[in-house]
C-alpha cells in the first residue's frame, strides 16, 4: 500500500514531536547538584575520551520508536564544533540492534533534530555531516574494539569503485566515547556514522503524486538461510521492510514489488537455474569483482565469522541505471579469536567458508576468470602492510592506550564486568590473546597462499619457553622436534624458527 502524502507524513511528525517536547519538558532537572557527568565534564583533558551525556526517560526507550530527548557532547579537541568545548542538541534515540536488547548496556540509535523537529545534520566529531549516528556499546565484546578495528582495516582496503562525497569511503567511521544517562556514568561506547543512502552515494527515490520511481538500494542481511545466501528464495509479502533474510534500509518508507523485484533478480541470477556460462558471462554486471575478492581476503584475515551476507550490506546507486551490487561489512564483534556471544573462538579461518554462499560457490570453486588468482593478489597487496602483524597489533595497542589513559578502561570494568562478559583489569592481558590468535591466523594464511612470514626470521633454536610456540599453521607446540618449522611470538612480534 502506497504511503500517506508527503504534507500528511510531515503534519503527523510535527504533531508527534510536539507532543514528545511536552513530554520531555516534564523530566527531573538534574542541574541542582552536580552529576558525574557534569564533574568529569570539568576535568577534560588531552588524555580524555570525548564525553556525551543523553538527556531521556530512559524507561521509555525502546527498539520500535524513538523517545524524544537532548544530547550533549564535550570533546577537549572541539571536532564538532572549534568554538565550543561542549555542544548540546535536540534528538531522538531508540535502542539499536537486535541483540542489544538482551543486555543492560544497550547500543542506541540517534538522530538529531533542529527547533522544529526536522533532521538536523551535524559533523559529530570531525566524523561527517550527518543526522543519524550509533552509539554501540560492544557489550559482547570483551577489548570493546573489535568491530571498529575491523572497520579501521576495511577502509583501507576496500573503496566504492564510484566517486562519493567521503573519500570513496565503504564503511563506517567512529570514536570511542563515555556515555552518560540523564547525567550518570554508563560507560564506553563507539559513536559511529552508519552505512546508508548518503555516504555510498545512492540516488533518491522519486516520488510523483501516487507513484514512486526506485532508484539506489540499500538491503541489509539480518539472519542466516538460503536467501541471505543468495542461492534461493520463498515466496513472501513484498509491503514488509523484510524478505527472505533481509531488510530494506534504503527506501525503507516504501517496502514494495518494486523495491525487493531487484534483489530477487540478483538472487535468480545466482541460482542454479543460471547455467554457468550464462553466470561466467554476466557476472561482472551484477558485482564488482575487486569488492568481492577484497571481502573474501578481508573477512578470512580477521577471520569474521558472523557475515556473507548476515551483517552484510549489499547497494546498487542507480537500479534505473544497471544492477550492479557493492558488498560491505557490518556488526564485526564475532572477529580476531572472539564469538559472536563474546566466548573466545580459538579457531583459525576456514578456508572453504564461501563454498555454499554465492556468488563465491561459482567464483572460487570454479576459478571463474581466474578469481582466485584475484583474492591471492589482494592478500599478497596488503599482507605486508594493512594485514601485517605490526599493522593490527599497533592498532589494539592504540586504542588499549587511549582507554587505559583516559580511566575510561578502569571505568568500565567497574561498570559493566561479567555484564555480559568478563573483563580483565589489565587490558593488555586480554589483547596478548587477540593478537597471539591473529599471529597464528595469519601465518595459517600465508601457509596457505604461499608466501612467506615477512617479519624478522632466525635460524635458532627455540630454548626459550616463556614464548609462546606454534607451528605454521598455527597449532601449540608442546614439544620441539628436529626439522620442524614453527612461530615463536611475545608482545605482538613474531619470528619463524627453524629447529636445528
Amino acid at each position: 500500500m502506497m504511503k500517506m502524502a508527503y504534507t500528511s507524513i510531515h503534519q503527523t511528525q510535527m504533531n508527534k514531536f510536539t507532543f514528545f517536547l511536552m513530554a520531555f519538558s516534564c523530566i527531573i532537572d538534574l542541574s541542582a547538584q552536580e552529576s558525574q557527568y557534569e564533574a568529569m565534564k570539568r576535568e577534560l583533558n588531552e588524555n580524555s575520551l570525548p564525553l556525551v551525556n543523553l538527556v531521556v526517560d530512559k524507561d521509555c526507550i525502546n527498539k520500535n520508536e524513538y523517545v524524544i530527548g537532548e544530547i550533549e557532547i564535550a570533546d577537549y579537541l572541539r571536532r564538532t564544533d572549534s568554538s565550543l568545548e561542549s555542544v548540546k542538541f535536540h534528538c531522538k534515540y531508540k535502542i539499536h540492534g537486535a541483540s542489544s536488547t538482551r543486555y543492560q548496556k544497550k547500543s542506541y540509535a540517534v538522530k538529531l533534530l533542529d527547533e522544529s523537529g526536522e533532521n538536523l545534520d551535524e559533523n559529530i566529531l570531525g566524523i561527517r555531516e550527518e543526522n543519524s549516528w550509533i552509539l554501540d556499546a560492544m557489550a559482547i565484546d570483551r577489548i570493546r574494539m573489535r568491530n571498529r578495528v575491523c572497520f579501521d582495516v576495511w577502509n583501507e582496503v576496500s573503496k566504492t569503485p564510484y566517486q562519493t562525497d567521503f573519500e570513496n569511503r565503504n564503511g563506517t567511521k567512529g570514536e570511542f566515547v563515555e556515555v552518560f544517562i540523564n547525567g550518570d556514568y554508563h560507560g564506553l561506547y563507539c559513536m559511529t556514522d552508519k552505512i546508508d543512502r548518503k555516504l555510498l552515494d545512492l540516488k533518491k527515490i522519486k516520488v510523483e503524486d501516487e507513484d514512486i520511481t526506485v532508484r539506489g538500494l540499500l538491503y541489509k542481511g539480518i539472519s542466516w538461510g538460503s536467501g541471505c545466501k543468495l542461492l534461493s528464495y520463498e515466496k513472501a509479502n513484498t509491503n514488509n521492510d523484510t524478505w527472505n533474510a533481509w531488510e530494506l534500509q534504503y527506501p525503507d518508507d516504501y517496502p514494495s514489488k518494486k523495491t525487493w523485484q531487484p534483489l530477487m533478480d540478483l538472487i535468480d541470477f545466482c541460482s542454479g537455474s543460471t547455467s554457468d556460462e550464462v553466470f561466467n558471462q554476466k557476472y561482472k554486471e551484477y558485482f564488482y569483482p575487486d569488492n568481492l575478492a577484497e571481502y573474501v581476503i578481508f573477512t578470512m584475515a580477521l577471520n569474521v565469522g558472523d557475515n556473507a551476507y548476515k551483517n552484510t550490506f549489499l547497494s546498487t546507486t542507480n537500479i534505473t541505471k544497471g544492477h550492479r551490487y557493492l558488498v560491505s561489512p557490518w556488526d564485526m564483534d564475532m572477529s580476531l579469536g572472539g564469538y559472536w556471544n563474546g566466548e573466545y573462538n580459538d579457531m583459525l579461518n576456514n578456508m572453504n567458508r564461501y563454498n555454499d554462499v554465492a556468488p563465491f560457490n561459482r567464483l572460487l570453486v570454479n576459478n571463474v576468470d581466474g578469481f582466485n588468482n584475484l583474492v591471492l593478489d589482494k592478500w599478497k597487496e596488503y599482507y605486508t602492510t594493512v594485514f601485517s602483524i605490526k599493522s593490527i597489533c599497533d592498532k589494539l595497542n592504540d586504542y588499549a592506550n587511549k582507554f587505559e589513559t583516559s580511566g575510561a578502561w578502569e571505568r568500565e570494568v567497574k561498570k559493566w564486568d561479567k555484564n555480559p562478559v568478563p573483563l580483565k583489569k589489565s587490558l593488555s592481558d586480554e589483547l596478548e590473546y587477540v593478537q597471539e590468535w591473529y599471529v597464528r591466523n595469519y601465518t595459517y594464511l600465508c601457509q596457505q597462499f604461499g608466501t612467506s612470514v615477512p617479519d624478522q626470521i632466525d635460524n635458532v633454536f627455540a630454548k626459550d619457553t616463556q614464548f609462546h610456540i606454534y607451528t605454521l599453521d598455527g597449532k601449540t607446540v608442546n614439544s620441539l622436534q628436529k626439522g620442524m618449522n614453527i612461530i615463536r611470538y611475545s608482545n605482538g612480534s613474531v619470528k619463524k624458527i627453524f629447529v636445528k
